[in-house]
């Protein structure tokens, strides 16, 4: 017999079994399968399928498998549902979610059993982690509710909603989803992960005890299949899916040009940095929460442990040591650390990365794991960064451990990656982990903590992780939008530029030579050809006829000036105010380029005048449009810093030939970003005699660069190019299908509009969506009053 004595000495512990029994009931009475929840009550179950005790094998229910006529009918409540939803004031759908919250709370013993049985994660994260925060949300998201109108003045919700979460954090996805789309008056249409189900099920049953309106949350089953149909419905407004980032691509492509909004949070390949003068007891324990927490079945997993070479030996031992003190088991076991992997089929797939990472040279280190569907705590070294164990989302409890020498080491490691979900930084030096923060290409940065998460704070990434925030203010304003006018003629394609000499040109004085703008020095188009420009009575002069070695010529030198984003907002205001003193000394010789063009003298004259005006709004903005401190988890300061994109990719609307060029790539350049921009295609000689002022303007080299030409080819090769990392397109709706197709390729952010939609002269020219759109939210948890 164990006695207390032996207990105090041996620190050891037995089993502490979690009663399933309520569960058990609750599923065994819906034995004969569940259908879907469509319009505030359960369907029949159809063909079903079964889901999983991971941890066992044994089946725990049938579940019905979504099928088209499914999601039409979901759809259909959900779009009848969503005018009233909407035009209930934002305290009355604040309350509805304040029940689901309140109503989540008394059902949260029941919902986190049924989280560890569906999902294998372990009773102390489903209870301690999972449940309160999907409590969290919901209540945060009552307040958003509350305050729409004061908040958000102005705004519209998007409509109905098509929801696709995964199965790592079931009930939790479900709420980031769900909490926003219905504060903002939309209405949802959610499908849960194939294997993890029924704690949506359960959740559509608490929204019917709480009265919730029919219609407004529906919940359809299913495999990918049924996702696909989801995402791709013709009568879905907005998109947003969690998972893989090659399904991420797939959707991307799916919903290109359809109108559809589209966020989407996906895969990650985090660092964890680990400094020399940090506190290496901390970060051992920061490892156990950021790669074996959810049995590493996290997107922002810190997978990649970037530790100092001078601690690197300590480091490894400490962590050993801990590791072999990991429990592996019954996840229903309130002493189990790591349960099990969600389907043989995950655990297949972390096996044959494992294999292929030992072919390459890694060395393991493991701890014990049962028989079943079960993975190792694991820790690999002698990894390469370009392993696969360095480079692939192995989601699965296994770490790798790479040695650095210097800051700026850790730096180059942390950012080989694809990925830019998040980043965990230790060290006793804030200074220094605030100055790594600010380098790291990630969206949350962790400072000596790691995976810690809060609705009052933006969760996502950058890169391949994805675009889109969840939580906070920013994830709100992924599920509204700002009042929009139908073009009353929508833009159509202009003709393929005429290479060929013209003998209908009635050229006046000195010929002027226009040609590209190119790393703030004119360029001869590699083409070696120009187009002709027309005017009212027939051609007025010649421009560049750019091709793909131009483009490709603009983004290297667009990715040169990196330092212009590092300049204080005050001293790019500075370059912008002088931007618009020099075009406002050449108003006149403007105005006559844009009559040349048929614009009419007083028109011309606005419009020149109104560009003016656009150098110098912006020019106020560059130093105001600043970020927030959130209030998130006590003794953390969580900020929310507005950075760059990076390079973008702008093609200009044929009409409004100057302030069309102006309007857009003066916000970009205001927040620090460099820009490859292509000016109308009809009248591109207004971006031409542009690039003059810019050259007496102190715009950096590479800051601003014009490549004239075809617009749609030009833009397909920047929406093409891996080193561009945001793609505006004003113009025909074939090209905005174009770029978001061709923006796949590396997920960049896109917006893109029909060219004549906007009223470029009005307030619609010009905003602080401009500015959102050039900027990036990154949310940086420091400690604070611990």
């Amino acid at each position: 017999m164990t006695t207390i004595t032996d207990i105090l000495a041996t620190m050891d512990y037995g089993p502490a079994p979690e009663d399933t029994g309520i569960v058990t009931d609750w599923l065994e009475r819906h034995s004969g399968g569940f259908g879907h929840y469509i319009g505030g009550a359960f369907t029949k179950p159809g063909k079903t399928f079964d889901t999983i005790n991971p941890a066992t094998g044994g089946t725990l229910a049938k579940v019905t498998q979504g099928t088209q006529s499914d999601v039409d009918a979901a759809v259909r409540a959900a779009r009848a549902a969503q005018p009233k939803w909407a035009a209930l004031s934002g305290h009355e759908r604040a309350k509805y979610l304040y029940a689901l919250a309140r109503h989540v709370q008394q059902h949260a013993r029941f919902l986190a059993v049924l989280e560890s049985l569906d999902n294998g994660k372990p009773i102390r994260e489903s209870r301690d982690i999972d449940v309160p925060l999907v409590v969290r949300h919901l209540y945060h998201h009552a307040g958003w509710a509350e305050l729409m109108e004061d908040e958000f003045p102005g705004t519209a919700p998007v409509g109905v909603c098509g929801q696709v979460i995964p199965w790592n954090f079931p009930l939790l996805m479900l709420a980031w989803k769900i909490a926003p789309a219905l504060a903002a008056g939309n209405t949802v249409v959610l499908k849960p992960a194939e294997y993890t189900p029924l704690t949506a099920l359960a959740f559509a049953g608490i929204a019917s005890e709480c009265g919730l309106p029919k219609g407004v949350l529906n919940i359809v089953t299913g495999d990918g299949e049924t996702g696909a149909i989801i995402t791709g419905h013709k009568d879905i407004d907005k998109v947003a899916f969690t998972g893989s980032t090659e399904v991420g691509r797939l959707i991307r492509r799916q919903t290109a040009g359809s109108g559809k909004s589209l966020t989407l949070e996906l895969g990650g390949k985090s660092p964890f940095v680990v400094f020399a003068d940090a506190d290496l007891d901390a970060a051992v324990e920061g490892v156990v929460d950021a790669i074996w927490f959810n049995q590493g079945q996290v997107c922002c997993a810190g997978a990649r442990i970037l530790v100092a070479e001078a601690v690197a030996e300590r480091f490894e031992t400490l962590l050993k040591a801990r590791m072999a003190q990991l429990r592996v088991g019954d996840p229903l076991d309130k002493s189990t650390d790591i349960g099990a992997i969600v389907h043989p089929v995950q655990l297949d797939r972390i096996r044959e990365l494992m294999d292929q990472g030992v072919a390459e040279g890694a060395k393991l280190f493991q701890g014990t794991a049962p028989e079943g569907c079960f993975y190792p705590p694991t820790l690999a070294t002698g990894v390469e960064p370009a392993s696969v164990l360095a480079t692939e989302e192995i989601f699965g409890p296994v770490v790798t451990l790479t040695p650095f020498r210097t800051p700026a080491d850790a730096l180059a490691l942390a950012n080989n990656t694809r990925y830019g979900l998040a980043a965990s930084i230790w060290s006793e030096n804030v200074n220094l982990c605030l100055d790594i923060a600010a380098r790291i290409k990630a969206g949350v940065i962790w400072v000596n903590c790691t995976n810690v998460f809060d609705a009052g704070a933006g969760f996502g990434g950058y890169r391949e992780s994805g675009f889109g925030r969840e939580g906070g203010r920013e994830g709100m304003a992924a599920y509204i939008t700002p009042p929009r006018q139908k073009a009353k003629k929508p833009e159509t394609a202009p003709a393929a530029p005429e290479a060929a000499p013209r003998t209908d040109g009635a050229a006046e004085g000195i010929d002027r030579t226009a040609k590209l703008y190119i790393g703030g020095m004119q360029a001869r188009p590699d083409s070696g050809y120009s187009y002709s420009v027309n005017g009212p009575k027939g051609g007025i002069g010649l421009a560049g006829l750019g091709n793909r070695k131009d483009i490709r010529n603009a983004v290297e030198a667009a990715n040169k000036a990196g330092a212009w984003g590092k300049a204080t907002g005050h001293n790019r205001a500075q370059v912008l105010y002088y931007l618009g003193e020099n075009l406002s000394a050449r108003a006149a010789e403007f105005e006559e380029r844009l009559r040349s063009f048929g614009t009419g003298k007083g028109k011309a004259a606005e419009e020149v005048e109104t560009a003016i005006r656009r150098c110098f709004w912006y020019a106020a903005q560059a130093d105001k449009f600043d970020g927030a401190v959130h209030q998130t988890k006590s003794a953390h300061v969580t900020l929310a810093m507005h950075e760059p994109l990076g390079v973008i990719g702008i093609a200009c609307p044929l009409a409004h030939p100057l302030l069309g060029l102006v309007s857009t790539v003066l916000p970009a350049i205001a927040m620090g970003n460099s820009v490859v921009a292509i000016p109308s295609q009809i009248h591109p000689l207004a971006a031409t005699d542009f690039y003059q002022v810019l050259e007496t303007s102190d715009i950096p080299d590479g800051v601003i660069n014009i490549v004239t030409g075809p617009r749609d080819d030009l833009a397909r090769t920047l929406a093409q190019h891996d080193d561009v990392q945001g793609m505006w397109y004003f113009g025909t709706a074939e090209g905005c299908r174009m770029v978001e197709t061709e923006s796949a390729g590396n997920l960049k952010q896109t917006w893109i509009e029909d060219g004549a939609e906007r009223d470029w002269i009005g307030t619609g020219g010009q905003g602080r969506i401009f500015l959102q759109r050039a900027t990036q939210v990154k949310n940086i948890w420091v400690p604070y009053g611990e």
